[in-house]
């Protein structure tokens, strides 16, 4: 069946209607007959914007079950928000929570582990980070994860038990005393997340740490027909506090779930100072350059195992030590073995000209943060020294060294989704001025650009005839502060 869509602002055409066949473009400009035709009264339309990188379960459990701290600004009033939450549990239960950013509280520290003591000392206590690279536990919960002083730090992990942290791969070590979520849980937490997605104009996501549990219920939730959006996953192969490996995952292709990405987590977060620096951070407690999750020569061989299996492999990197690291194992994988897939590394925050140039030899896609520019603003100007300020998620020389860049929003890092607020800070909100993009970069950046990382820019991505109909209709043009989302349309969803 054919649907004419008519009087609507065409992004990237002078043409105001597009004709779509049984979910895919047909043409641009068609103004012959249709089974049907629908007048859009002047709505922009776009192609669906694609998050190429957000944690989609995680947005759904903090739309549902946990406790959000995202926001707060001093300590009591967080203490406060666990007072409240422990009215609703019983003694032993866990209370977890995510969202503190001791940059915006006003005490400029995280909680600490005897302040947790007073308030919970019944229930085990374990407060992420808004970052996740960080967590922040009570006496109760190192006791039931059986740490205590002496408790060694992980490989590319910290234990500082006196004040209660965790960082980076010590997370592991608290959480097998957690309770497990069942692949129901995660389906809720699915569900939620792409509704929500969907909702800010989104048609594709990738969800860049999916492990067993977490891929089953993708699976389940893509062949009962109940995935809202189209989901691409990067497959984790090391999970936290230990040297277990995951097998790599049986690849999956569905119209609405594709698996057939690994990843790896190389360094810590910028915003909390445990990304991997070749210099130390400023304003930290104590001296420090990040963390360096692996040694070379092991992340080599856990990467040179996938390459050789056909996975694309994504890789958290974002320290200039770490982009170093992880873009000399990428060139040492294409040079010994030849492969046509193209790899990512996500975030890519700090990179030099060296990386910048090595990257686009290597053929290498990025994905970093614009929407981090605002909101992660503060602690980016508090930790980084000042020769790297400006090289900070620099989406202008990214493009102006040939990468492809796929924009993201890394949810809930940041409680800012809205995929017109990230086109917005990626145009306007750059550390320096000269580093902003244009409306148009911005907008393939979070289409395009997405698409390009999960490898599908032969189905979607743009408006060319022949690729699927997945679009997203304005109120306005997308560097209007005024613009909405009208709808949200997946090529299976028009009319038939």
């Amino acid at each position: 069946m054919s649907t004419l869509y008519r009087n609507a602002n065409i992004w990237g055409s002078e043409a105001t209607s597009i004709l779509v066949r049984d979910g895919t473009i047909e043409a641009i400009g068609w103004e012959g007959a249709a089974d049907q035709v629908i007048d859009l009264q002047g709505a922009h339309l776009l192609p669906g914007f694609n998050d190429a990188h957000v944690h989609i379960w995680k947005v759904g459990q903090l739309r549902t079950t946990t406790l959000d701290l995202r926001g707060i600004q001093t300590l009591p009033d967080l203490f406060d928000l666990i007072r409240d939450r422990l009215q609703t549990l019983k003694p032993g239960e866990w209370l977890y929570a995510r969202g503190w950013n001791e940059a915006n509280l006003q005490e400029k520290r995280p909680p600490l582990r005897t302040e947790l003591d007073q308030i919970a000392p019944e229930n085990p206590i374990l407060l992420t980070r808004t970052c996740a690279h960080i967590h922040a536990a009570n006496s109760l919960a190192f006791e039931l994860a059986g740490i205590h002083a002496e408790t060694p730090s992980p490989p590319g992990g910290e234990v500082h038990f006196e004040k209660g942290l965790l960082l980076e791969t010590a997370l592991g070590l608290i959480q097998k005393a957690m309770p497990r979520p069942t692949v129901q849980d995660y389906e809720r937490w699915v569900l939620a997340g792409c509704e929500h997605l969907r909702d800010q104009g989104c048609t594709h996501a990738t969800d860049p740490a999916v492990d067993p549990p977490l891929l089953q219920a993708y699976i389940n939730l893509a062949e009962r027909g109940e995935l809202p959006i189209r989901v691409n996953v990067l497959y984790i192969r090391r999970p936290d506090g230990g040297k277990e490996t995951y097998p790599l995952p049986e690849p999956h292709e569905h119209p609405y779930l594709r698996v057939k990405s690994v990843k790896f987590f190389a360094d810590g977060g910028l915003s909390g100072a445990t990304a991997a620096l070749s210099v130390p951070y400023q304003n930290t407690p104590e001296p420090s350059q990040g963390v360096l999750r692996f040694d070379t020569d092991e992340l080599y061989e856990l990467m040179l195992e996938a390459h050789l299996a056909g996975f694309q492999i994504g890789t958290h990197a974002i320290g200039d030590r770490t982009l170093t690291q992880v873009l000399g194992i990428y060139q040492r994988l294409y040079t010994e073995h030849p492969s046509n897939v193209r790899h990512r590394i996500e975030h890519f925050g700090l990179p030099d000209p060296q990386h910048l140039n090595l990257a686009h030899e290597l053929g290498i896609i990025v994905v970093p943060q614009a929407i981090f520019l605002r909101e992660l603003r503060v602690n980016f100007e508090r930790y980084l020294p000042e020769s790297f300020k400006a090289r900070c998620y620099n989406l202008r020389q990214m493009l102006d060294a040939g990468l492809t860049v796929a924009l993201s929003s890394d949810g809930p890092v940041v409680k800012e989704l809205r995929v017109l607020e990230g086109i917005q800070a990626a145009i306007h909100e750059g550390i320096r001025p000269e580093n902003n993009l244009t409306l148009e970069e911005a907008v393939e950046a979070y289409t395009l650009g997405g698409a390009k990382a999960q490898q599908q820019e032969h189905l979607y991505g743009d408006l060319t005839p022949g690729k699927k109909a997945d679009f997203v209709l304005l109120s306005h043009s997308p560097d209007d502060p005024q613009a909405r989302i009208l709808r949200t349309i997946l090529a299976e969803e028009h009319p038939s």
